[in-house]
């Protein structure tokens, strides 16, 4: 078995996982080890995939692939900072967490990121998968950043069916006042905060990955 193959196995067993546990084993595990027990459960085994992946990611060739040029490069550089807008924007007054307050906060008007989307931090993870397959790297790159996609875009589409059926109308009002689809005119409404803190961590992150992954990202692919 090539190891281009076993991490592509990885990937779908990552993103299946996923789902699988997310909708329908749900229940029946919530009833036999209550929500604690089941968050302990998909943790582990959200855990043990992504291992697996990342350690086939390894196994499989370095960069294979002709690359798009500079032009590739910035493209990814901009989807990879309003990545990380929405990522960012995820965590403040989220109804999708799992918090005892959450249906308090679906009952809310939509600020920051979710004015963008009521999913961003599923489309921050599928702009950071957008942006890495724009780089037409690897074909290792290319089968996570596929993997990442499927289960940032079908998973919040799959989100929003479970949460009518857990919060009922909490859940249906908080989707008739925001979108699945991104309104990236509303992008600039999200605070400058949410900005500044998106393009430090970039900055970081993108340095940070000349020595996780051996190649420069961002601005560093020029400066340096």
């Amino acid at each position: 078995m090539t190891s281009l193959v076993t991490l592509a196995i990885a990937s779908i067993a990552f993103v299946a996982t996923h789902f699988i546990l997310s909708h329908p084993l749900r229940a029946p595990i919530v009833v036999a080890v209550g929500e604690k027990g089941f968050m302990g459960v998909y943790s582990l085994v959200a855990l043990a995939t992504f291992v697996w992946m990342v350690i086939a990611f390894r196994a499989a060739p370095a960069p294979d692939l002709g690359g798009s040029g500079d032009v590739g490069w910035a493209v990814a550089s901009v989807l990879t900072v309003i990545a990380l807008v929405l990522f960012l924007g995820s965590f403040r007054g989220n109804p999708a967490m799992p918090a005892p307050d959450a249906k308090d906060a679906a009952g809310k008007d939509p600020r920051g990121a979710f004015l963008v989307t009521r999913h961003p931090m599923m489309w921050g993870f599928a702009l950071w998968a957008i942006a890495h397959l724009v780089l037409f790297w690897s074909l290792r790159t290319t089968i996570v950043a596929l993997a990442i996609l499927t289960l940032a875009l079908v998973g919040a589409k799959l989100q929003d069916g479970k949460k009518e059926r857990l919060m009922g109308a909490a859940w249906t009002g908080w989707e008739a006042k925001t979108t699945y689809w991104p309104r990236w005119s509303r992008l600039f409404s999200v605070g400058w905060g949410l900005w500044l803190g998106a393009i430090v961590i970039w900055l970081l992150a993108t340095y940070g990955h000349i020595h996780a992954a051996g190649a420069p990202a961002g601005i560093w692919m020029w400066v340096g």
